[in-house]
């Protein structure tokens, strides 16, 4: 199966699982992936992650997170830049996120970070997806 956007089939499987309540949810590997996986963990959004072999093809085991009641942590997730229109902002401009309660991921030329990140080291970079 040949994928044209990655990045936005990470971000629907996470959402779909969590719309079933699902534990875990399971995305073919990728460093990018990873990347963007290793943000969501260090800010709360899913439990963790681990790389696995599938058959013989590496995939991403992502452990999601609920609440106490039961509701999925990630509240919204939103993919910005895609292949066809590929959205950069420098660090001025990048976007807040709910008014600073949700984070705005880029990849800039240190690698992939949040935007509140990227404004500290004043770069700006391709705005990959926010989450809230």
């Amino acid at each position: 199966m040949s994928l044209q956007d990655p990045i936005a089939d990470l971000l629907n499987r996470i959402r779909n699982g969590q719309a079933a309540r699902h534990e875990t949810t399971r995305v073919p590997a990728s460093k990018v992936k990873e990347q963007i996986l290793k943000i969501l963990e260090q800010e709360g959004y899913i439990q963790g992650f681990q790389r696995v072999l599938d058959g013989k093809f590496q995939a991403l085991v992502i452990q999601l997170k609920y609440d106490e009641d039961g509701e999925p942590v990630i509240r919204g997730i939103k993919r910005i830049s895609r292949p066809g229109l590929k959205l950069y902002s420098s660090s001025r401009a990048i976007p807040r996120v709910m008014s600073g309660l949700g984070h705005t991921v880029l990849s800039t030329s240190q690698g992939v970070m949040t935007g509140q990140r990227a404004k500290k080291l004043g770069i700006g970079g391709e705005l990959l997806c926010q989450i809230w």
